[in-house]
């Protein structure tokens, strides 16, 4: 029994060695290995050609006053549509027509108006003629004491009386003018035509419907001219400030994603458009290439705005430099731990980055932040 018990002790005893020993070996080829991952995890800080680009994401959209949605000015029946969507229209051709009844006799009573008071001016005409005709005969006579001085005097008010009614029969012949020009305006209003030549995108009401036009027009249609297209990229403002008018662009489109577009910056609006609480900018491209039929508004386009070249600048893999507490800052290999040094970064050229300022050449930083305590210089983290 004893033997049997010793046998089963000497038996652990060494499974425990054996266990011990693996556990060391392991210990000491992981710590070798990770010796080796943090060795090769380093870059150096080299000098580079950039051909720096800055992409975005964008869209397609009419240019400014490329999209028009025409409606009417009026209240009243839809008497006739002839707009439907997917059609193209010019200029001034006829969309839909009003109910214009009551208009057009309107417009004949305006006439008429006009008639009356065309009248009245003649007949104050013919009274000018003969109250002038009357204050000439009474000078006449008062000069040979054949009449009384009271008789000119009533010749003469007789005369302005009469030149007066001239005066008002001409304002009122003015007014029934005005009033005929008018009730031609509205009556323009029900014939509702094509301020743009273009497609027509919408349609928003239907023939036999009775439209109330109150401070805003009821729309009909939508008119986009898709000859006058643009891409808006939205670019990030880290990114804003190397983008200057005159730049080239490539960009696509996601329905003809092998098929690239030129065009260049025309306009970058000053005011901000945050997206899932990212700031950017619109960048307005103007499309140089011809696009009939291929781009539509509201297509999806991945923009790319070529920079200017610039020669051997400093840099560093994009991945080593961090943003901790609103600073850039590298990590470089030291003997008594990594090192913090803040840099200054510019232009990011693919997977580079440049550094403007913080490391000199030939230096090599961390690509990885370490995760064990280390040391800083002048410039380390306070």
């Amino acid at each position: 029994m004893k033997k049997r018990k010793r046998s089963k002790l000497f038996i652990i005893i060494s499974a425990l060695l054996v266990c011990v020993a693996a556990a060391a070996w392991w210990a000491v080829s992981d710590n070798g290995n990770a010796g080796q991952r943090s060795a090769r995890e380093t870059a150096r800080v080299t000098r580079r050609d950039f051909s720096s680009t800055v992409l975005a994401t964008g869209a397609v959209k009419p240019q400014v006053g490329a999209e028009v949605r025409v409606g009417a000015r009026i209240s009243g029946k839809v008497e006739h549509l002839y707009a439907n969507i997917g059609d193209h229209v010019k200029k001034g051709q006829v969309i839909a027509e009003l109910e214009k009844a009551d208009l057009e006799a309107a417009v004949a009573k305006a006439r008429a108006e006009v008639k009356v008071a065309e009248a009245r001016v003649a007949g104050a005409g013919s009274g000018v003629k003969l109250a002038n005709l009357e204050y000439q005969r009474q000078q006449n006579l008062i000069k040979k004491d054949f009449t009384s001085r009271q008789a000119v005097d009533k010749a003469l008010k007789e005369k302005e009386s009469a030149r007066a009614g001239l005066d008002l029969a001409g304002k009122q012949l003015d007014a029934a003018r005005a009033a005929l020009e008018e009730a031609r305006v509205k009556l323009s209003y029900a014939t509702i035509t094509a301020s743009i030549s273009g497609v027509i995108g919408s349609v928003s009401t239907q023939q036999g419907e009775t439209v109330s036009a109150g401070l805003n027009a009821p729309t009909f249609v939508t008119i986009i001219d898709l000859d006058r297209l643009q891409v808006d990229a939205y670019v990030d403002e880290v990114d804003i400030g190397k983008i200057k008018i005159g730049q080239k662009c490539i960009f696509t489109v996601d329905a003809f994603p092998a098929r690239e577009f030129h065009g260049k910056v025309v306009a970058i609006y000053p005011e901000a458009v945050i997206q899932e609480n990212v700031v950017n900018y619109d960048v307005v491209v103007e499309i140089a290439d011809p696009y009939d039929g291929l781009l539509r508004p509201e297509m999806t386009a991945s923009v790319t705005i070529l920079l200017r070249k610039r020669k051997q600048v400093l840099a560093v893999p994009a991945k080593a430099v961090k943003r901790e507490r609103g600073r850039n800052i590298v990590y470089l290999p030291a003997k008594d731990g990594p090192e913090i040094r803040r840099v200054n970064i510019g232009w990011k050229d693919g997977q580079w980055i440049e550094i403007t300022a913080g490391l000199k050449e030939g230096e090599n930083v961390l690509l990885e932040k370490p995760g064990i305590n280390h040391k800083g210089n002048n410039n380390r983290r306070k």
